[in-house]
């Protein structure tokens, strides 16, 4: 269903900045592969082109000391949640400047001075980690609340359902996103997904659960401000699901030539960044205007690039700072208890 009492509508510059956000995520993803391509970057990148409404029109409403936790698709989450594009783009790279100086790449962006507690590339262990934060949050009595961003894959996998029960029972302020993109790593999800609509599972814990068009960003936005709304209110657990289309394969080496051509042009027609800049220019909003929005992402992305090349790298002895070690030994000190324990 659909939020029934929503009275809040965003206006032109809302929008517009949304239209920003969105530009600043496309720009992002598009560079970060070529950057891959090039092998400025290694590892994986798997890009959010094509989803780019649903994270710009849920953190568009949260605090900067919310928290959102994500996935293996997660950088479009972290700069709608304010994480900074030069930081971002510094980790991709591997560079000291990156928001895990260089070590964490792109699977794994967190800044918690954003609110930002992590991608996480096992599925779904960012919902777990959220609802954990959610659970701290109502012990220590704070105001802040949690969204947690999935895809649709996930809804297959247990610890998502531990998740939500755990929620229900603590009656936790999270706000539970599933961007549904219909495919889960090369198969259509509904194709390896049992019993009726997969929504009926998440009811089935008594969440209350909204459905929106996650390629029209007022109308993600407008579902996402009465959500908040609820969880901030204290009226425990919210699910919604947005309806998307990832562009791109599974991650940006991956052609996707498991999909139909046809499929993926018609789903590439309904951008949400279009739907965006339609209802601007249907609001009086000159298309120039709209057209320097974006451009000016495009110049904050280049410009990131040119930060993360000129970062320095971090340099070898790092490797053995930020590990967590019970003990508190140093590395020579526990090669050499490891030594005397082999000889005993």
């Amino acid at each position: 269903m659909t939020p029934h009492s929503v009275n809040y509508s965003p206006s032109v510059n809302d929008v517009l900045s949304m239209v920003h956000t969105m530009a600043l995520i496309r720009e992002f993803e598009e560079v970060a592969a070529q950057s891959l391509f090039a092998g400025e970057v290694r590892g994986s990148v798997h890009q959010y082109s094509g989803q780019e409404a649903i994270a710009t029109g849920v953190c568009f409403h949260l605090n900067k000391s919310d928290f959102v936790s994500s996935n293996h698709r997660g950088h479009g989450h972290a700069i709608a949640k304010g994480v900074s594009p030069d930081k971002m783009m510094c980790e991709l790279f591997g560079k000291l400047g990156g928001t895990s100086h260089g070590k964490g790449g792109s699977m794994h962006i967190a800044d918690f001075s954003c609110g930002m507690l992590g991608a996480n590339g096992v599925v779904p262990d960012g919902v777990t980690i959220a609802v954990g934060a959610a659970h701290a949050i109502k012990m220590q009595k704070r105001s802040e609340i949690v969204v947690a961003f999935f895809g649709d894959g996930a809804l297959n996998r247990g610890p998502l359902f531990e998740a939500f029960n755990w929620a229900v029972l603590f009656k936790l302020p999270i706000l539970f996103v599933c961007e549904d993109n219909s495919y889960s790593v090369t198969l259509k999800t509904q194709t390896v997904t049992g019993g009726p609509d997969p929504i009926e599972r998440v009811q089935a814990f008594g969440i209350p659960c909204f459905q929106t068009n996650g390629n029209d960003v007022v109308q993600v936005s407008t579902c996402a401000k009465e959500l908040i709304e609820k969880v901030r209110s204290g009226a425990g657990p919210q699910f919604m699901r947005a309806k998307t289309y990832r562009w791109y394969g599974h991650l940006a080496h991956d052609k996707g030539l498991y999909r139909d051509p046809i499929e993926v042009a018609k789903a590439q027609k309904d951008d949400c960044i279009k739907h965006a800049s339609n209802w601007l220019e249907s609001n009086g909003v000159a298309s120039n205007i709209i057209s320097e929005t974006q451009q000016k992402a495009a110049l904050v992305i280049a410009q990131s690039v040119l930060v993360a090349r000129q970062s320095p790298l971090p340099s070898a002895g790092s490797a053995y700072e930020d590990v967590q070690d019970l003990v508190e030994q140093t590395a020579s000190d526990f090669k050499h208890d490891l030594k005397l324990q082999v000889v005993e």
